[in-house]
């Protein structure tokens, strides 16, 4: 006689991405679950898009995920902020006034968290950044710092992930 193990009492253990974007939701001791990937994408316009995508990832440390477009013109960029996020660019069009677009190029700003503000202030004042505002702890406990890329737009970086949920 043949012997098959009872599996009637025993935890499914398998994981399954089951949410609609993909996660991971199980709930088994053995699986840790993964924050969904982002759904809200900062986007910005420049008029050099190539250069503000070198600067970005030069002086602040933004990773380059995707490049499309010929020449000059970036149709769309993505770059993904290493400590998880992004932001999505491109180029003003030709013949596009720049104040009608998405975002006209140098009116962007944006929060990144980092769990190390000291070594991206670092990173940026190295590589030539203009930065508006130094190293400083706010007074909701945030080490926080503020520049400016050659666009215009304005980067905060700092510690403060937002209030718990």
């Amino acid at each position: 006689m043949s012997s098959t193990p009872d599996t009637s009492t025993t935890p499914d253990t398998t994981s399954t991405p089951d949410a609609p974007d993909g996660s991971d939701t199980s709930t088994t001791p053995d699986s840790v679950k993964q924050p969904p990937a982002p759904q809200v994408w900062p986007s910005l316009r420049a008029q050099d898009a190539r250069a503000l995508i070198r600067f970005l990832v030069e002086a602040f440390g933004f990773e380059e995920t995707v490049v499309h477009g010929d020449g000059d013109l970036v149709e769309h960029a993505e770059l993904a902020w290493p400590e998880g996020g992004g932001v999505m660019l491109g180029s003003v069009r030709k013949g596009q006034d720049p104040t009608n677009c998405p975002t006209p190029p140098g009116a962007f700003s944006a929060y990144v968290v980092t769990a190390d503000p000291d070594g991206v202030h670092a990173r940026a004042k190295a590589a030539g950044a203009e930065i508006t505002t130094e190293l400083q702890v706010t007074d909701y406990g945030s080490r926080d710092f503020a520049a400016r890329d050659p666009e215009g737009n304005r980067w905060y970086f700092g510690t403060y992930r937002g209030e718990p949920r």
